[in-house]
């Protein structure tokens, strides 16, 4: 009986070159009677093209082929920069150190002597998913890593080092296509007296239940939110102008009102101010930085502070 693959069945197929048809059948013949999914190529130029227009995390290749040898098609493959790791077994008939150095050289993982045997093949190609599995770990990691350096610990939100870097972004798409873009700063106005009252810990509440609360305010997948400063946060309202961006502070401004934290037997209601800029962009007109976005939008925040009746205030930029 065929031995099986040790784990579930391989995300996507094993690409398999040859240009010996009787050993690529009896290659492809071991592989799918282990349980893998296998696309075959003839020669190296042609599994190049095979793999450029899909996804192989194994790939299986002579060393001796007419038009691109093994060791080219690996070198081609090490060249790929998709982020993802690709597996490179070499079969070769050639068994001298120097040549197998040759080969682990141009970038192969493993090598194979021919004729291969079928065990052997087999417990290759489980390191091989070892490795695979390592690798997609270590990249899970990694983002993990990446996404939680660009979210702020306190309110869950995006930090200031994500707003620096997706800011101007939103700027060159918005040029691009010449459409709306608004940014609203938004303080919570009584945080520091909350602080002196009941404690640092209690501004920590306050300020993740007025990031909850613009959270569920804004738009999805659209807008978004970062915490700008101790007490502020900047919500990014992309295809939104200022008269837009009023009517969502004004929103926002009724329902942070309504928004009660719960501090250990007390409740605390939010009192946010509103600073909104808007502009449209023209390619005509170039010029707006996020540097001016914010400076304007933090103008008007301080302006708004100072509002006891209605703490927003706003600007469209023409």
């Amino acid at each position: 009986m065929a031995e099986h693959a040790e784990s579930a069945p391989l995300a996507a197929p094993i690409l398999i070159a040859d240009d010996n048809l009787l050993i690529r059948s009896m290659l492809e013949g071991s592989l799918k009677a282990a349980g893998y999914t296998v696309v075959a190529a003839e020669n190296g130029k042609q599994a190049l093209e095979i793999f450029n227009k899909g996804y192989y995390p194994i790939v299986i290749t002579d060393w001796v082929m007419p038009e691109m040898t093994g060791p080219e098609l690996c070198r081609a493959i090490r060249a790929d920069d998709s982020g993802r790791y690709t597996y490179l077994i070499i079969l070769t008939s050639q068994d001298s150190k120097n040549d197998i150095i040759a080969g682990l050289d141009a970038g192969a993982d493993e090598y194979l002597i021919k004729p291969f045997h079928q065990a052997e093949l087999l417990t290759r190609l489980k390191t091989a998913r070892r490795i695979l599995d390592l690798e997609s770990s270590l990249k899970r990691s990694m983002e993990e890593v990446a996404s939680l350096s660009l979210v702020d610990p306190v309110t869950g939100v995006f930090n200031r080092r994500y707003l620096e870097q997706r800011l101007p972004q939103e700027l060159k798409r918005a040029y691009r296509y010449e459409h709306s873009l608004a940014v609203m700063v938004i303080g919570i106005g009584n945080l520091r007296e909350t602080v002196e009252s009941h404690g640092h810990f209690t501004g920590e509440l306050l300020l993740k239940g007025c990031a909850d609360c613009l959270t569920e305010s804004v738009r999805k997948d659209i807008d978004w939110l970062a915490r700008f400063g101790e007490e502020t946060f900047v919500a990014v309202l992309p295809e939104t102008d200022a008269a837009g961006a009023m009517i969502l502070a004004k929103r926002l401004r009724i329902r942070s009102a309504a928004t009660e934290i719960k501090i250990y037997n007390q409740t605390v209601r939010l009192a946010a101010a509103f600073g909104v800029v808007g502009f449209t962009a023209s390619q005509q007109r170039p010029g707006m930085t996020m540097e001016i976005l914010l400076d304007r939008a933090t103008g008007c925040f301080h302006q708004a502070l100072k509002e006891a009746g209605e703490p927003i205030k706003g600007v469209q930029i023409s």
